[in-house]
């Protein structure tokens, strides 16, 4: 069975409740504090707060300049582009070993969409904007998984972002032990439906990359699996490719089946295609069949439960 990994989670800070906003309040968001928090550790920042300026506090915002966004105070006009910066930059060293990041929406230093950038006094803003601290954390690990608390109410970024934290955080727990070349052969065999979900392409060029794995220094063959592993997960799953999928494992379990149960999983697989179902239909039974019939393999790939059943991530029907 798929071992679950907690993934740690960068987080701003007033997200999870603490009264660190411009007002002195908090943005408590129920999905990350009452369904996420049970499965996840937590990694809490405020970067207003760490660089000193208190809560509650003059509003900021970003402005226009020769150089790029300057992030100011609204009143005594004090730009702080600097300090957030460079806190910044001494922040995405530390977050080497965390799996993701939920960044606080409509923000100048943490938005990572749509945050307005002001000409200066009163002139019109162009709000494509993104938060300077935001900004720069990703930057410097553009690997890492992110997403703003606002997007995560969309059922289908919030299971994208979901599973892409989980998957990184089971490879960062093989890649911090003591594995062998044959540790990553498993591993990638494990996940291999899972990938196939998001990247068929990238499945086949990985799987090159494993082949040859007994071959290439292991420092360089961890850092280019994880590379393209990431990368892969990245890819948006569709329809289709789910359906491939499940098709995959029926082929595998079929043999074991009688008529009448693969008739049965082929007809939920279809209604699935024809969005009539959601994807956690299909894949209840597929789990079913697939311990009943003892096919290890199937039973085994992470793409059958990619996160903890419990957040309830696949129960929405496709559009």
């Amino acid at each position: 069975m798929t071992t679950v990994v907690r993934p740690r989670v960068a987080v701003s800070s007033c997200l999870l409740g603490a009264p660190v906003r411009f007002n002195g309040g908090h943005s408590r968001d129920r999905f990350l504090t009452e369904e996420l928090a049970e499965h996840v550790d937590w990694v809490p920042i405020c970067p207003e707060i760490e660089i000193g300026l208190g809560a509650p506090r003059e509003t900021l915002r970003l402005e226009r300049s020769p150089d790029g966004p300057r992030l100011v105070t609204r009143r005594t006009r004090e730009d702080l582009t600097a300090p957030m910066t460079g806190l910044a930059a001494g922040r995405a060293a530390d977050l080497a070993d965390v799996d993701g990041y939920v960044f606080k929406s409509r923000s100048p230093s943490c938005g990572l969409h749509g945050i307005p950038v002001c000409a200066g006094g009163n002139g019109p803003a162009d709000r494509h904007g993104e938060g300077i601290f935001a900004a720069a954390i990703t930057r410097a690990r553009p690997e890492l998984v992110v997403e703003d608390e606002g997007r995560l109410h969309d059922a289908v970024l919030r299971e994208a972002f979901v599973e892409r934290i989980f998957a990184s955080a089971r490879l960062r727990a093989l890649l911090a032990g003591d594995w062998r070349p044959r540790d990553l052969v498993a591993f990638h065999a494990r996940h291999k439906m899972q990938i196939l979900s998001h990247a068929p392409a990238a499945y086949r060029e990985i799987g090159r990359l494993v082949a040859a794995a007994g071959e290439l220094p292991r420092e360089a063959l961890a850092r280019e699996y994880d590379r393209a592993f990431r990368a892969a997960l990245a890819t948006t799953a569709t329809v289709g490719r789910h359906v491939n999928v499940l098709h995959h494992c029926l082929g595998m379990i079929g043999g074991q089946l009688d008529p009448v149960r693969r008739a049965d999983l082929a007809e939920v697989i279809a209604s699935y295609r024809a969005r009539r179902v959601a994807l956690t239909v299909p894949l209840a039974l597929l789990r079913h069949h697939a311990r009943g019939a003892g096919v290890e393999y199937v039973r085994d790939q992470t793409y059958l439960s990619p996160y903890p059943d419990a957040l309830r991530l696949r129960n929405h029907v496709p559009a």
